[in-house]
């Protein structure tokens, strides 16, 4: 027996009155989460076409006519993995033994409005399609609990001479894999409370006259406890480096998740939180390089230190639901311009005043020229100057590419594919 995806009954409005605009074919994007009992799916975008893809729909239907289901699976198929190996490129974070590996793809035609919904395993490039149940719920969006909480970071990250031929992207992630382990390493207090991760996270809720635990706008606080790298455990693995410069991050970080309240548990809450604290981290500095690298900032002839600030989180709610959506903005990007994102990217309209703005402040000290120093911030002692120049701008240069900034916190798990034709 297949996996059950129980979905939201306005994405079915979503994709029926999806418009090809005289394509043969439009690809998009399902927004939910995996569990291991149900998969949940609340929200289905279409993807923005890029510029250069404005052929005319004449020379678009000529080349996909014989398009049939066999053609379309094969095409999802290579699309599923395709993407799972990119976007893992990026992560901070590995899958669970315990975690759903499935997603589903769903073939859906504006024509006759038959779906076809088929499931691979992300995790076995040579898995075979697999049957799958789709069944719209009405009300799913308002039944879950937000996580909230605040971390304060304070990451150095050295870029090492010997590994000259990295990109700063990768050097950079190759230092936030350190302060991961700390975030994974963590305790979480849930409301100012330990808890076993085994237990009910609603255990002690109050329940409606159905039985049922109230999740409609529940929010729980969540509070992380990171230790502190100096026992001895550490202080032998500390060496001496040269360095060609360094990348300290430092702020506060607004980080929001959402797991549905079908009896979940305190292990899914803390896993939800600890994937929004890396992923929005990451993405901030991926963000961050790419619009020096867009700009092409110069370095700073009469300083050695050039200090940025990381983009800030806006969130925007989805109609009706719990779950916010979250993009990034720089300081001087307008709320016009974040709207017309938030358009694009979603295929829906976005009103301004629900435009919601993290209050933090959040800078990136990029120093192209730098001394030697402990790779593993065990200590502080200055070391003498050996400085080694370099231009940040032509580093990033070496290898970054476009992204795309927006997500839904901690739901990202759950992302799978749309396929819609005539």
């Amino acid at each position: 027996m297949g996996r059950t995806y129980i979905v939201e009954e306005t994405v079915g409005q979503y994709l029926s009155n999806i418009n090809l605009q005289g394509k043969t074919f439009v690809s998009g994007l399902l927004i939910g989460q995996c569990s291991s009992q149900k998969d949940y799916v609340i929200l289905a975008m279409r993807t923005p076409p890029k510029e250069e893809q404005n052929e005319s729909p004449k020379h678009s239907k000529a080349k996909l006519d014989n398009l049939d289901e066999e053609w379309a699976t094969e095409h999802a198929h290579q699309l599923v993995f395709a993407v799972e190996k990119s976007v893992n490129k990026k992560r901070l974070w590995n899958f669970t033994e315990e975690e759903v590996s499935e997603r589903v793809i769903l073939h859906f035609c504006s024509s006759t409005k038959k779906i076809f919904c088929r499931t691979y395993d992300i995790h076995d490039p040579k898995s075979s399609a697999k049957p799958a149940d789709w069944k719209y719920q009405n009300g799913l969006s308002a039944s879950w609990l937000s996580l909230e909480c605040t971390v304060y970071i304070n990451i150095h990250v050295p870029l090492s001479t010997t590994s000259v031929s990295y990109t700063l992207e990768k050097n950079t992630k190759n230092g936030l894999a350190r302060w991961a382990k700390q975030i994974e390493n963590g305790i979480y207090l849930i409301n100012g409370q330990v808890k076993d991760e085994d237990c009910d996270l609603l255990e002690g809720q109050k329940k409606s006259s159905r039985g049922n635990t109230q999740a409609a706008n529940h929010s729980f606080d969540i509070r992380v406890l990171t230790q502190l790298l100096l026992n001895s455990d550490h202080r032998s693995t500390a060496m001496v480096q040269i360095c060609s410069g360094s990348v300290n991050l430092k702020g506060a970080v607004k980080c929001r998740a959402y797991i549905h309240s079908n009896k979940p548990k305190v292990k899914d809450a803390v896993q939800a939180m600890k994937r929004d604290i890396l992923n929005t981290v990451a993405d901030r500095c991926e963000i961050l390089f790419e619009d020096l690298l867009l700009n092409e900032i110069p370095e700073k002839k009469d300083s050695e230190k050039e200090f940025h600030i990381l983009p800030h989180r806006v969130f925007v709610p989805i109609p009706g639901s719990t779950v916010m959506l979250c993009d990034y903005k720089f300081g001087d990007e307008s709320a016009e311009e974040i709207r017309d994102h938030f358009l694009e990217m979603l295929d829906r309209m976005i009103q301004i005043e629900d435009l919601e703005i993290a209050e933090e402040i959040n800078t990136a000290c990029i120093s192209s020229s730098m001394d030697t120093e402990a790779s593993l911030d065990n200590t502080d002692d200055e070391q003498p100057k050996q400085p080694i120049k370099t231009t940040i701008v032509l580093k990033i240069q070496q290898n970054i590419g476009v992204i795309a900034a927006f997500a839904v916190a901690a739901l990202a798990a759950g992302v799978s594919f749309l396929y819609f034709s005539d």
